[in-house]
């Protein structure tokens, strides 16, 4: 497997296994089936923390635009559109995992679905501003690139939108306030720690931060 390959969004998980498959959890397309090709680093974001995510987001996304910078198996962007978001961008480098990627898109037949075979931090600097409710960044933990994929997030995002980070390490609620992101809630799943920070609007009150309890 290409050094380019481990660079593929929704890595290996917590406990090193990768499962061959992921099920949409709610929705539209609840409980259809997502493959997970044998890629190295590649790790699906894992069912229980999708449901504790998109519990906090509200089971409802109508209208939403979404980003999924870091596509990988496509659980987070397909959820999205799966509870009625009108636009989702899947970003994905790997053209072997962007082609799987539209094979799901055709099967569910999810027109508002859009893959982009492209670098995510690429990608956000060369696209509009504030142009998306939510942005999911679920980087290859060992590329480290979780602080410019954040800074690159916040400038696309919508104030009052959110922005769901995936980590190998928690931030603190102060790591991204310089870029007006304020952390609304986190918690933790094994060695994974999930972060959902909030753009800042005018006159926004930071909110007390509750934690979910480990998975």
């Amino acid at each position: 497997m290409t050094a380019r390959a481990a660079t593929a969004g929704g890595r290996q998980g917590a406990g090193g296994r990768t499962p061959r498959e992921v099920r949409l959890i709610g929705g539209l397309w609840k409980r259809s089936k997502l493959p997970v090709a044998d890629a190295v680093g590649l790790r699906p974001t894992p069912d229980r923390v999708r449901e504790t995510l998109f519990n906090w987001l509200g089971q409802s996304l109508d209208g939403w635009r979404c980003l999924d910078a870091y596509a990988g198996s496509g659980a987070l962007g397909f959820e999205a559109a799966s509870r009625g978001a009108s636009e989702v961008t899947l970003l994905e480098r790997e053209a072997r995992l962007a082609h799987g990627l539209r094979a799901v898109r055709e099967r569910l037949k999810a027109d508002m679905v859009r893959i982009e075979p492209a670098d995510a931090l690429a990608w956000m600097a060369r696209s509009a501003p504030a142009c998306f409710e939510l942005v999911f960044i679920d980087p290859p933990f060992e590329a480290d690139t979780f602080v410019p994929a954040m800074r690159a997030a916040a400038r696309v995002v919508v104030p009052g939108g959110f922005v769901y980070l995936e980590a190998d390490r928690p931030f603190a609620a102060a790591a991204f306030e310089a870029d007006e992101l304020a952390l609304y809630r986190h918690g933790r799943a094994g060695q994974v720690h999930y972060h959902l920070y909030q753009r800042r609007e005018p006159g926004y009150t930071a909110p007390v931060v509750p934690s979910s309890r480990p998975l």
